[in-house]
């Protein structure tokens, strides 16, 4: 048996390199903690904190398959981030030409919440509170 004390990472796959760092450094507002060029692999590898316990690790490959995205697809469903204030953070992402859904409720908790989409068409989601 073994106890985790919180998430590390989640690792994302990009299309172009460049776009996704800008994505989650300058629009998400993400602070890179280190930027490799792996050689062998022809590819970066960039560590982004989240806060001080959880990062993101954002590789580029020359030619990475494409994964269906869907909402229901199987595997990852999407990657929510929690968050104060929801307008806000709607505001921020349409002033960069990020398209938000319309906000909803979560029938469960109350709580309000929004998707949108990374570069990459990454389903993320905004979760308030």
């Amino acid at each position: 048996m073994f106890t985790v004390s919180h998430v590390h990472h989640i690792a994302i796959i990009c299309s172009d390199y460049n776009v996704s760092k800008r994505f989650y450094n300058e629009i998400l507002g993400f602070k890179i903690l280190k930027e490799t060029y792996r050689e062998a692999r022809q590819s970066y590898k960039l560590d982004l904190a989240i806060n001080e316990h959880q990062q993101i690790e954002l590789f580029s490959f020359p030619s990475p398959p494409a994964r269906p995205s869907h909402p229901e697809a199987q595997g990852l469903r999407h990657l929510a981030f929690a968050i104060q204030d929801l307008e806000s953070c709607i505001q921020h992402l349409n002033k960069h030409g990020i398209v938000t859904e319309c906000i909803r409720l979560d029938d469960l908790t109350g709580k309000r919440f929004t998707f949108f989409a990374d570069p990459d068409g990454l389903p993320l989601e905004l979760y308030e509170g």
